[in-house]
C-alpha cells in the first residue's frame, strides 16, 4: 500500500522565502556575533509598564475585549494624536487596536485592495508591503526613492499613478534609510493625491524617534491626507516591547468601518490585559515624549564610535537605524558583505538591497542602535578593526 501523499499546494506567495532578518539573526547566533541586524531592543521596558499589565491580569481582565480594542486605550490614543498632531479622531469609530503594525498594514490593504488594483510602494521598503498587496490580488507598483538621499521623487510617483491606483504606502520615519519626510514633502503628497480616490497607508511606527529638533509630520496633521489615510503606529516600538505585537490604526470612520470588517475575521481582537496596561501607562506622556532624546543619545554614541572606521555614515534623521556606505572597506555585494561582516568581524548587519525587489546594489548596510550601551560598545570595538 502506498504511503499517504500530501496534496500539492499552489503557493499564494511563490517568490517568498525565509526573510533576510531570520537568516542574519541565525548566522549571528551561530558565530557569536553582536546582532545589530534585526530591529529590536536588547534592554527591558519600564517596570511600571509590566506592573500595569500584571495588575490588569490580577484584576481579572483576561477575557475577550471589544473587537476594536479596549475603550480606555482607544481614548488614550485619540488624546495623544490630538495633542501631538492636532487631529481629533473619534475613539469609538476611528481608532482600532491591532496585533502589531504588520497586521494593521495587512488589514488596511485587504480592506481596500481588490484584484487588479495597483498599490504604489516606495523602495527600499519594509518587506511585508509587497506580499500584503499580492495576497489581496493587487499589483505592486514600485517607485524608487532617490538613490543616496532616499527622498521622495514626486515626478516618478505621479508617473506611476494610473486609474487603477488604489493606494500608496508611505513610511516616515523610514526603515531602512532613517530619513524623515518634511512638512513640504507631506504637503506635496497631499497635493498629488488631491482630487483622486487614492488611499494612503501611512506607516508611522517610528513616530517618536525623530532627531536633531526635527518634527514628525504625521499624515494625521495634514487634513487633506488624514481624510484618506490609515495611520499606523506601534506600541511595541514606542515602549520597547516589540514581542507584545500591539499597535493601532487611526482612520476616518468610513475607512475604519471597512478596516474593522477585515480585522474582526483575521485577528478579531488583541490580548486584553496588555491593552488595559497600556491604557494606564499612557496617562503619563513622558515615555513617548522623551523617546527621541533617549535614542538620539544612543545614535550619537554609535555614530561617534563609527567615525574612526572606514565606514561612511549616512544621515540618521529618525528610527533606530544607522545605514553605512562600506565601499571603502569592501567591493562585495551587500548580502555577501553582511555575511562577511558577521563571520569575520563579529557584527551582524542587514543589506539595504534586501529592501528592493531583486536587490539594488549601492554598497550600503543597515545597523540597529536600539541596544544597551555595552552592546553598542562591544560592536564598535569590533567595527574599529575596519
Amino acid at each position: 500500500m502506498n504511503a499517504p501523499r500530501t496534496p500539492h499546494l499552489d503557493s499564494r506567495l511563490p517568490s517568498v522565502g525565509t526573510t533576510i532578518f531570520t537568516v542574519m539573526s541565525a548566522l549571528a547566533a551561530e558565530v557569536g556575533a553582536v546582532n545589530l541586524g534585526q530591529g529590536f531592543p536588547d534592554f527591558d521596558c519600564d517596570p511600571a509598564l509590566l506592573d500595569a499589565v500584571t495588575g490588569a491580569m490580577r484584576e481579572g481582565l483576561n477575557q475577550y475585549p471589544p473587537m476594536a480594542g479596549v475603550p480606555a486605550l482607544r481614548q488614550a490614543v485619540a488624546r495623544k494624536v490630538e495633542a501631538l498632531y492636532g487631529h481629533r479622531y473619534d475613539p469609538d469609530r476611528e481608532i482600532t487596536i491591532t496585533a502589531g503594525a504588520t497586521q494593521a498594514i495587512l488589514t488596511a490593504v485587504l480592506c481596500c485592495v481588490h484584484p487588479g488594483d495597483e498599490v504604489i510602494v516606495l523602495e527600499p521598503c519594509y518587506d511585508s508591503y509587497a506580499p500584503n498587496i499580492e495576497l489581496a490580488g493587487g499589483r505592486v507598483v514600485r517607485v524608487p526613492l532617490t538613490p543616496g538621499s532616499f527622498r521622495p521623487d514626486f515626478a516618478k510617483i505621479a508617473a506611476a499613478m494610473s486609474p487603477k491606483t488604489r493606494a500608496i504606502i508611505v513610511n516616515s520615519p523610514h526603515n531602512p534609510s532613517a530619513t524623515v519626510w518634511t512638512k513640504a514633502e507631506m504637503d506635496q503628497l497631499a497635493h498629488l493625491l488631491a482630487g483622486t480616490e487614492v488611499l494612503l497607508i501611512s506607516d508611522e511606527v517610528y513616530e517618536h524617534m525623530v532627531y536633531d529638533g526635527r518634527p514628525h509630520v504625521s499624515a494625521a496633521s495634514i487634513p487633506a491626507l488624514a481624510s484618506r489615510a490609515f495611520v499606523v503606529s506601534s506600541f511595541g516600538k514606542t515602549y520597547h516591547v516589540t514581542g507584545w505585537k500591539v499597535g493601532y490604526v487611526a482612520a476616518p470612520a468610513p475607512l475604519s468601518a471597512e478596516f474593522r470588517k477585515v480585522h474582526q475575521f483575521n485577528v478579531f481582537t488583541v490580548n486584553t490585559p496588555v491593552q488595559h496596561g497600556l491604557a494606564s501607562y499612557m496617562e503619563d506622556p513622558r515615555p513617548y515624549l522623551d523617546l527621541a532624546a533617549f535614542y538620539q543619545r544612543k545614535r550619537d554614541l554609535f555614530r561617534a564610535g563609527l567615525a574612526s572606521s572606514r565606514l561612511k555614515l549616512l544621515p540618521s534623521e529618525g528610527t533606530y537605524f544607522q545605514s553605512v556606505d562600506y565601499s571603502a572597506v569592501s567591493s562585495l555585494p551587500e548580502a555577501e558583505f553582511c555575511q562577511w561582516l558577521t563571520r569575520e568581524v563579529g557584527v551582524a548587519a542587514i543589506p539595504l538591497s534586501a529592501f528592493y525587489e531583486g536587490g539594488f546594489e549601492q554598497g550600503f548596510a543597515r545597523l540597529c542602535f536600539a541596544k544597551k550601551d555595552e552592546t553598542l560598545q562591544a560592536a564598535l570595538a569590533r567595527l574599529a578593526r575596519l
